[in-house]
């Protein structure tokens, strides 16, 4: 089974109840709103980061992230990206099992058309009454169960 650690919208802020709860992770997918670069080095210390730019990630450090990306885990293929609304392709069609994203806060799962659709929502600084949550992907045999996980901020 691989593991997949999925956190979003942190706004510079890793809290160490979001580190803690990656830990094990073999991959971590970060869905944007980075915030930080530091946020991409302290997470690649837990597992091997994938990340896409969100729309506050506007300095020259996030140039470099891209604004999508494609992940083949374990003959799985997983689409990232930031805003949902922002998905150009079918999903299904394409052949991609997951869709994983942010922006919203909201976190979410659902299947539409065979495709999971994965919102970890944010674990960064808490936006209106929404809750601190990240997610987690647990594929194995072409399966894939996802998760989302409440952190309780100290």
């Amino acid at each position: 089974m691989t593991r997949v650690g999925l956190i979003s919208d942190t706004h510079g802020l890793l809290r160490p109840e979001a580190a803690a709860a990656l830990a094990g992770s073999d991959l971590i997918i970060h869905a944007g709103d980075i915030g930080d670069p530091a946020i991409l080095t302290a997470l690649g210390r837990i597992a091997p980061v994938t990340a896409v730019r969100g729309n506050i990630d506007k300095s020259a450090w996030a140039e470099t992230q891209p604004a999508w990306d494609v992940l083949d885990v374990d003959a799985t293929l997983i689409y990232v990206l930031h805003n949902i609304d922002e998905l150009d392709l079918d999903p299904a069609a394409a052949g991609f099992q997951v869709v994983v994203y942010g922006h919203s806060h909201k976190p979410g799962i659902r299947r539409d058309g065979g495709v999971l659709f994965v919102n970890p929502g944010s674990a960064g600084p808490r936006r209106f009454s929404l809750p601190v949550t990240l997610g987690r992907l647990a594929i194995a045999n072409g399966t894939v169960e996802a998760e989302i996980v409440t952190l309780t901020p100290s």
